[in-house]
């Protein structure tokens, strides 16, 4: 007996075709400068854990670590709910944490703030780490209402209308991470 074929994605090309590009990059280079400058100023010097959401925070993760001018220590974590579709279920733990977090300040560092299940999920574990303050850094949130309760992001780069979106980090069925703006599906 042989395995069915494995599904092909949606094309990528197709999708940016249907799309509206809503922050190119020059405009997000600007958004996460601005973001370095307030996180500095937060942090007064102390020295944090930045911890970034994997996958979709990597290019954001990057371009914020370089705006940031205090030392920071990073570290991690991979906790997803997509799996590469475009709607969520369970929270799945690929890797926690290495790095010690008790008593420590925490930038949680990830792409977007949609209904905030997985943020909320990580920002909670890294509590009961012992973390003393878990500061939620997004690079976009989705405005709706429904938003879990008891989450929001202590800094955000750009608000971001209730469409699927994909690009700088964001994916459309595992392609487009790469793409340097944010697109929305019309």
């Amino acid at each position: 007996m042989t395995a069915p074929a494995a599904k092909a994605a949606p094309s990528l090309r197709a999708a940016l075709a249907d799309s509206d590009l809503l922050f190119d990059r020059a405009t997000l280079e600007g958004v996460i400068a601005d973001m370095g400058r307030q996180i500095d100023a937060a942090l007064d010097g102390e020295r944090a854990v930045f911890l970034t959401v994997m996958n979709g925070a990597l290019i954001f993760a990057g371009h914020l670590a370089l705006a940031i001018r205090t030392d920071v220590e990073f570290d991690y974590v991979h906790a997803t709910r997509y799996r590469g579709a475009t709607s969520g279920s369970e929270l799945t733990w690929l890797r926690e944490p290495m790095v010690p977090l008790e008593g420590r300040t925490v930038l949680l560092v990830d792409d977007i703030l949609d209904e905030g299940h997985t943020l909320k999920a990580v920002r909670d574990d890294c509590l009961r780490r012992g973390a003393k303050k878990v500061l939620i850094v997004s690079l976009c949130t989705k405005q709706h209402d429904r938003l879990v309760e008891g989450i929001a992001a202590d800094f955000n780069g750009v608000e971001l209308p209730d469409r699927y979106v994909f690009g700088f980090g964001m994916d459309y069925y595992e392609q487009g991470r790469n793409l340097p703006a944010i697109y929305a599906l019309k």
